[in-house]
């Protein structure tokens, strides 16, 4: 059985939110702070899993473009100059999936470190 494909990639006009809709149907709105704060990159998710930094003060991030990477991926790039993650469209679909626990991970993350999701907090 092969993976769900991307069949659109949509960046809403207010570069808040990124719809992924994949061929087997499902579609997810998939903000720019959530992608942001789950970015695949080194500088989010370190070498291993106890590398992992709890990324705060994104909550008005806006993702400025998204890139093709290949086939296979797409890099986004966020306005506070985040670049480096390459998101897979197996990332992308497991992050749709996953958001609600994933989300609700990432406010338990702040409030256990006393961080906010607003930059001046």
């Amino acid at each position: 059985m092969t993976a769900p494909w991307p069949a659109e990639l949509r960046l809403h006009k207010d570069r808040k939110v990124l719809t992924a809709t994949f061929d087997n149907g499902d579609s997810f709105d998939l903000s720019a702070e959530y992608l942001r704060v789950r970015s695949p990159s080194a500088e989010v998710q370190g070498h291993s899993p106890a590398e992992r930094r709890v990324v705060a003060g994104k909550r008005d991030v806006q993702i400025l473009e998204v890139q093709p990477v290949g086939n296979y991926a797409v890099r986004l790039i966020f306005d506070d100059t985040h670049s480096t993650g390459i998101f897979s469209w197996d990332y992308l679909l497991e992050l749709g999936r996953n958001r609600e626990t994933y989300w609700r991970e990432y406010l338990d993350e702040l409030r256990d470190k006393k961080l906010s999701r607003s930059v001046s907090a």
